[in-house]
């Protein structure tokens, strides 16, 4: 497979320049929006704080705030979707191959309809534990059976745990139409109205799942060349396939529980990471982590300006952006089997 870094130095000189693309549109995300702020008093707002000055309020305590956000949500949804595309070895496999945000809808919309529920804290809860028992089912089904846990396997039983959780959202948005006006917002995906206080408590399980993942780029490269392969050099399959999917259940379903569903993220950067550095997980992982960040930022800067004064979510722009590129993967993966 072609890829443009293909020297180390290259790789090092390419990850250096996600990084400088990563700061340039985090500062964008701070600094542009219907109020547009200055870079310099950006930056005085941050280094030099003036609790008299109206724009340093705004960029400390909504902008700031929003940019971490995404920054957090773009890279895990960016590795969890790497770690997919390698487990299931489908160039087409999200986190929503797992039911995972299918999985939180249905706790959200089951705790509106029958407990009442819309506390929007409430929810991130109760998403993030619909995302966990949604991974679990899937991992537990995909590993029935005289061969275990398989890539076909896998994609069958997320596909069926997505189907089954849709159709029972559907039937009680059906009983209860005011959950509907409840959700939607956060059904849409979006980083606007989020705070520190929604992140901070699902943040050590996501920590505690990225820091993993820069552990399993070794392991992933030698599970790439196949069960038999892996077990011949020693390794236990199993077990790293149970770390990879926990990971991606950790990584994928905090993201869904502040942020709501945002898709392609989890499709294209994955794509994107290997274009540039190849095949090699140990730099896949942590380049997904500087583009998804990089990209979610953009995204949400572009989502302020499309029906100013409002806002489009980003869960929207996401996916007028991934779509076309969802089609062109598929268009590729077809044209090599024919």
């Amino acid at each position: 497979m072609e890829h443009l870094f293909s020297r180390p130095s290259l790789k090092i000189s390419g990850f250096i320049g996600c990084i400088l693309l990563f700061a340039a549109a985090f500062l964008l995300s701070v600094a542009l929006g219907q109020t547009p702020i200055p870079l310099q008093t950006t930056f005085d707002a941050l280094f030099n704080y003036d609790e008299t000055n109206t724009e340093h309020i705004i960029v400390t305590t909504s902008r700031m705030t929003r940019a971490i956000i995404a920054s957090v949500i773009g890279a895990n949804l960016a590795i969890a979707g790497a770690l997919m595309q390698a487990l299931t070895r489908n160039p087409l496999a999200a986190p929503d191959i797992f039911g995972i945000n299918a999985g939180a809808l249905f706790f959200i919309v089951f705790s509106a309809t029958f407990f009442a529920v819309d506390s929007l804290t409430s929810y991130m809860w109760i998403a993030f534990l619909g995302a966990a028992v949604a991974g679990v089912l899937v991992f537990f089904l995909g590993s029935v059976g005289r061969d275990g846990l398989t890539p076909i396997k896998i994609v069958l039983a997320g596909a069926a745990i997505s189907a089954l959780f849709v159709s029972f959202t559907q039937g009680m948005l059906v009983i209860d139409e005011q959950a509907i006006q409840s959700i939607l917002f956060w059904m849409a995906g979006s980083v606007a109205g989020r705070n520190m206080d929604m992140l901070l408590p699902v943040l050590p399980f996501m920590l505690g799942a990225g820091i993993v993942t820069l552990f399993l780029g070794r392991p992933i490269n030698i599970l790439m060349s196949g069960d038999d392969v892996a077990k011949g050099l020693g390794q236990r399959t199993i077990l790293i396939k149970i770390i990879t999917g926990l990971a991606v259940v950790f990584l994928a379903g905090g993201s869904v529980a502040v942020a709501g569903s945002i898709g392609f993220i989890g499709l294209i950067v994955p794509h994107i990471a290997r274009g540039l550095v190849g095949p090699d997980y140990r730099w896949v992982i942590p380049f997904s982590a500087l583009i998804g960040a990089s990209l979610l930022l953009l995204a949400d800067v572009a989502a302020r300006f499309v029906i100013m004064p409002q806002e489009m979510p980003v869960g929207v722009m996401t996916a007028l952006i991934g779509a076309p590129f969802f089609v062109y993967i598929a268009r590729r993966g077809l044209s090599r089997h024919d």
